[in-house]
């Protein structure tokens, strides 16, 4: 899943850069392409009806440097999580964690955003919470694992805080991640299987680790996820603009 999503996000990049081969530029002040106008996060479309912009900026990026260092991050981020959670619920964390984040840049930023960042916060979030969940399995290599991640997280953010950077994006995203993986995250527990031999005269026990979480948690988990942020997308599109 994680590869698939390269791959239909660098189509998508090159369908940017066709389009405006082929139309030019639909704000060339802005340097935004027709698909960034159609799909950005823009707070006063958003307000007036255009709801997908809330999922689909994660499609879409602004430059060749942009795109490259996101896809790299979420392949980083994305394969090793992606085995631990399933192709599915990793899918449902990558978009649901792009909703949170846009929902956050919407309440919080003007102008208009793109990019997969969103989402990759919410797999780095995802991580730590999975970390935090397994810890006893993990043993003394939990301590630095989780080091590591709070590093990531508190590098790339102080990296947001350079201009034209969509930071609240990020920490919207990082809280959809937390939020999802509290209640659907795998947690595993070590259980034993059939024995695989004679060991001295006795038998060799085998084990393997096994999900304890339920289907149904995993939807508690995208409830959650869908039911806080939605509630606060709600708000902000209903709530005065400021002047």
């Amino acid at each position: 899943m994680t590869y698939a999503i390269v791959g239909i996000t660098g189509l998508i990049y090159l369908l940017q850069l066709g389009s405006v081969a082929v139309f030019g530029y639909a704000n060339a002040a802005a340097g935004m392409d027709w698909l960034e106008a159609y799909g950005a996060r823009i707070n006063e479309l958003i307000r007036a009806g255009q709801l997908w912009r809330f999922v689909t900026p994660v499609l879409l990026h602004a430059s060749v440097p942009h795109i490259l260092f996101n896809m790299y991050a979420l392949v980083i981020f994305g394969v090793g999580l992606e085995r631990q959670f399933g192709h599915w619920r990793f899918l449902l964390l990558y978009v649901l964690g792009g909703f949170a984040g846009n929902v956050v840049s919407f309440l919080l930023s003007n102008g208009y955003s793109v990019g997969a960042s969103t989402a990759i916060f919410a797999l780095v979030g995802a991580e730590g919470i999975f970390l935090l969940q397994n810890r006893e399995l993990f043993g003394r290599q939990f301590g630095r694992a989780i080091g590591n991640v709070i590093f990531v997280v508190a590098v790339n953010l102080l990296l947001g805080l350079t201009p034209g950077i969509d930071n609240w994006g990020h920490v919207g995203g990082l809280l959809g991640g937390l939020v999802f993986t509290w209640f659907a995250g795998p947690v595993w527990e070590v259980q034993q299987t059939a024995s695989l031999g004679p060991l001295g005269g006795g038998a060799m026990p085998a084990f393997h680790l096994s999900d304890k979480r339920e289907p149904r948690e995993v939807l508690t988990g995208a409830a959650a996820v869908i039911l806080i942020f939605g509630a606060l997308a709600a708000w902000g599109m209903l709530a005065p603009i400021a002047p």
